[in-house]
């Protein structure tokens, strides 16, 4: 279901091997937090998605699970972004500012992280709905 909404929405998206729910019960075990079903059932059927110029529209699970603890380690940018610890960021434009669920409290919605500013910005409905205006989107299409 995942890679043909994202190849309807971008024919030539690029797809990876699945990855299996030991992997995935690792990530949540490191993360200490569970994944987004949506998100789960996205990763078990492809680790990630590329768009258009390699752009990791969903990154692979280990990146989700590296950038995450990044974001949300205490020391990592004190004082100069606003907290991150109710987002899970899965994704990015390629250009700095990232994709995220929020978390706390749990919905459907990805957000975008505008890097430069640190606003946080409803990007679209569910997973699905991002697949579609990230890949077949030009730029700054939130």
């Amino acid at each position: 279901m995942w890679k043909e909404a994202a190849a309807g929405a971008l024919p030539d998206a690029e797809f990876r091997a699945p990855v299996t729910a030991a992997a995935l019960a690792e990530a949540e075990r490191r993360l200490g937090r569970s994944l987004p079903a949506q998100l789960t059932a996205l990763l078990t059927e492809t680790d990630g998605v590329v768009g258009e110029y390699g752009t990791d529209v969903v990154w692979s699970l280990g990146r989700i699970v590296e950038q995450n603890l990044l974001f949300w380690a205490p020391d990592t940018f004190p004082g100069l972004y606003m907290p991150f610890d109710p987002l899970l960021f899965f994704g990015d434009n390629g250009g700095g500012d990232q994709f995220a669920f929020v978390l706390t409290p749990e919905r459907p919605d990805v957000f975008v992280w505008d890097h430069e500013t640190d606003g946080r910005l409803w990007a679209a409905r569910e997973l699905e709905d991002y697949l579609h205006r990230s890949l077949a989107g030009d730029g700054d299409w939130w």
